[in-house]
């Protein structure tokens, strides 16, 4: 319920969720996006990082049914990866799909010393991989 605790919190099209969370009883999801085995992709630490939840999903509070925005693909989590400073936002916008920098947004060197990313080019797969 984390994301459907925050967005579209009454539309009937979620109601199996809800009633999934209240009686404690798993819901049968359909895959959007289908991960190969090899990956390790852990959304806590992207949130933790300050990468928000637009930068990989897309505007997911506009879509009626969720669907595929980012491609996914190695490349487009390595570019990010390479260049993560574009990617981040403040704590307060990391869950607001509709979010855009503005003159009071933090700086990009700013944003990545307060999530304590390195700047670096990242070209070690482990990390993503297990």
């Amino acid at each position: 319920m984390t994301c459907h605790s925050q967005i579209w919190t009454n539309a009937a099209l979620l109601a199996p969720v809800r009633a999934s969370f209240t009686n404690k009883t798993p819901i049968v999801w359909h895959r959007v996006t289908d991960l190969p085995q090899y990956v390790y992709f852990n959304h806590s630490v992207h949130i933790a990082k300050g990468v928000g939840c637009e930068s990989c999903h897309g505007a997911v509070e506009t879509m009626a049914l969720t669907y595929k925005d980012k491609t996914l693909t190695m490349g487009f989590c390595l570019d990010c990866h390479r260049n993560p400073a574009p990617h981040l936002r403040p704590k307060s916008a990391l869950y607001d799909t509709q979010w855009y920098p503005s003159a009071n947004t933090p700086s990009e060197a700013k944003l990545m010393a307060d999530y304590h990313v390195p700047d670096r080019n990242l070209t070690d797969c482990s990390l993503c991989h297990r």
